[in-house]
């Protein structure tokens, strides 16, 4: 449907106009070749990405000391 829809209008264009189009969409498909890479990509982040990466204390529970209970006042 889109391709005839793309055919019809371009035959309705002046034949320099349509060479343009041309260039332009020879254009797009080596623009797309290049930007599509032909080796998977590693992505970063998803569920459980830092797992095994980040260590906690074992005490991070614990209460803070007094001296970390005070707002801090410049």
């Amino acid at each position: 449907m889109l391709q005839t829809t793309i055919v019809e209008t371009l035959s309705q264009l002046p034949e320099s106009l349509q060479e343009e189009v041309l260039h332009y969409a020879e254009f797009l498909a080596d623009r797309y070749q290049k930007s599509t890479p032909s080796v998977a990509i590693n992505r970063r982040g998803g569920l459980g990405a830092w797992k095994g990466k980040i260590k906690m204390s074992e005490d991070f529970d614990a209460p803070l000391d007094d001296e970390c209970d005070r707002p801090f006042i410049s």
